[in-house]
């Protein structure tokens, strides 16, 4: 509900989201908790799709956020991302697309390459529905997807990779957890927005360029993920993948 330009960061994400030009039902998938009330009532307001679910097993919510819209296709894309862009949210879109008839499952975590903050999972509902019955770990209901992920197995898993050949994704924070992180963001925002609404992956990389001291504010946070809190879990994620506060 924290201010960017104007509007609450949840709308603002939106504006990102809704600009993929594949993406056809952009939904905000929140809680049945009525702390989460304000939730819905800013998205009546902004004309936002809504559903409400389980406020803990995620991938209960997504399942059934997908039944209630008649979806083909979920398309993850966690709420902490503000800075999220559509360029890249199309480019995993379209890599799913070529390859739908012989993979299960496309993101571009799997390795993570991007900015930490571009995060794109690409789950047909069928599958969804698979992990949906067979997911039972706390970790694999919370987050969603790792059920399919950390059984490489049982399906054909796609990843979408930067196309610079850079990897970004320890070093570049621009997600939202801690409030250094909104004070990045907020000044991502002040700089870029009034120019361009639609500011993308480039811009901020320039900005960042040009006003290096940007990076500071949040940066004693970049590569801090959830991985940290399942290493003694996970099987495909080490030690290099995350890092600890």
């Amino acid at each position: 509900m924290i201010p960017l330009a104007d509007k609450p960061l949840l709308v603002r994400m939106m504006e990102r989201v809704t600009a993929s030009r594949i993406a056809n039902n952009c939904v905000v998938a929140t809680t049945d908790s009525e702390e989460d009330d304000i939730v819905v009532e800013i998205c009546k307001s902004e004309n936002i799709k809504c559903f409400r679910g389980h406020p803990t097993d995620l991938l209960d919510r997504h399942y059934k956020a997908g039944l209630e819209f008649n979806a083909d296709v979920v398309v993850k894309i966690p709420s902490d991302c503000p800075l999220i862009d559509h360029e890249i949210i199309d480019k995993v879109l379209c890599y799913y697309i070529k390859n739908k008839d012989r993979l299960d499952f496309i993101s571009n975590l799997h390795p993570a390459t991007y900015p930490d903050g571009n995060d794109v999972e690409v789950i047909p509902m069928k599958i969804l529905e698979t992990v949906w019955r067979k997911a039972k770990l706390p970790l694999e209901r919370e987050h969603t997807t790792p059920f399919i992920w950390e059984n490489p197995q049982q399906f054909m898993i796609g990843n979408v990779e930067w196309e610079t050949g850079l990897d970004y994704s320890m070093s570049h924070r621009f997600t939202i957890d801690y409030y250094e992180d909104y004070e990045f963001i907020k000044s991502v925002y002040d700089n870029l927005y009034k120019k361009n609404p639609s500011f993308g992956l480039n811009d901020i990389l320039r900005l960042l360029d040009e006003e290096p001291e940007l990076m500071e504010i949040n940066k004693k946070y970049a590569g801090v993920n959830w991985y940290r809190n399942h290493l003694n879990e996970l099987k495909t994620i080490t030690e290099e993948q995350t890092k600890l506060i």
